[in-house]
């Protein structure tokens, strides 16, 4: 009973290493010594049979390592949603896990998110090298003060309804969408002929690479904000839902269906500034009101 207990007890502490593991995954990737890169010369381009030979700049070996690094940090997302409740679960909760948690996510959500940012638009604008950096520093930053800010501002028997702060997750998916976003876009400016989705491919790519430096600062300093954002998963899956969340996760639904990875920046930029956008136009609103009370 005791090693069965000791066994449960050690299923959140792997899933917490996961979560770092894919986030150094990303980092490596990124700048192309992942183990498939490595061992490119030997086994003769395996990650390229993984995920597909056929030809075209989306597809290709060189283009992928982008794709893979951004599909890891959602990984990472996975991780770190199941941590926790698995440490609940297993009524291991402890001050240990928290700041191993806290640790991992500064990787997987602070440096590896800034790095990749910094890959995707090195080469494709002409941006100041050091803005960049200065740029990818900074999210890095805002992601570690963040997490240190919710360690000490949370309780053990905090219900987590919402958030003083966009969570660092979602900071982290804001960026990474984009990338894998672009591997649609991609696709269809490789299309033959010559169609409006394929010129507006053709004008996203450098849209894309020219505004990520600017959203990645943006959502950098939400992170830091008192702004409130909602708890999604416990929204939706816990207690009661009402009209608005079911309508929020049919209409998410259909968009991932209609236009699949390009979905996935839409889902989290509308997470990411949906809630400061409201609590600006209700300070505007309040601010009216109030005038108007004095006239």
């Amino acid at each position: 009973m005791k090693k069965k207990r000791r066994l449960i007890a050690v299923l959140p502490t792997l899933l917490t290493l996961g979560n770092a593991a894919c986030g150094f995954g990303a980092i490596t990737y990124a700048a192309k010594v992942g183990p498939e890169y490595l061992g490119q010369a030997a086994n003769g381009g395996g990650l390229t049979r993984m995920l597909g030979s056929s030809p075209g700049l989306y597809n290709s070996f060189e283009n992928q390592h982008l794709f893979i690094a951004a599909a890891l940090i959602f990984v990472a997302m996975l991780f770190d949603a199941l941590d926790g409740s698995a440490a609940r679960w297993a009524n291991q909760t402890s001050e240990f896990g928290a700041q191993l948690d806290s640790l991992c996510d500064a990787i997987s959500f602070g440096v590896a998110p800034a790095f990749l940012m910094l890959q995707m638009v090195q080469f494709r604008t002409d941006y100041h090298p050091r803005l960049l950096w200065v740029i990818a520093l900074l999210f890095a930053v805002c992601t570690i003060l963040r997490l240190a800010r919710f360690n000490v501002e949370t309780e053990e028997e905090d219900t987590h309804e919402g958030f003083s702060g966009l969570p660092s997750p979602a900071a982290a998916g804001v960026v990474a969408s984009f990338l894998v976003a672009m591997r649609g876009i991609y696709k269809l400016s490789e299309t033959e002929h010559d169609t409006l989705a394929k010129s507006i491919a053709d004008w996203l790519i450098p849209a894309v690479a020219w505004s990520l430096p600017w959203i990645t600062l943006a959502v950098a300093a939400l992170m830091v904000s008192r702004i409130h954002y909602s708890h999604v998963f416990n929204q939706l899956f816990r207690g009661q839902r009402s009209r608005r969340h079911v309508l929020q996760l049919v209409f998410s639904m259909a968009l991932v269906f209609l236009v699949q990875e390009l979905a996935i920046p839409v889902l989290f930029c509308y997470f990411a500034f949906s809630s400061p956008i409201r609590a600006f136009w209700e300070e505007v609103v309040s601010g009216r009101l109030y005038k108007s009370k004095q006239i």
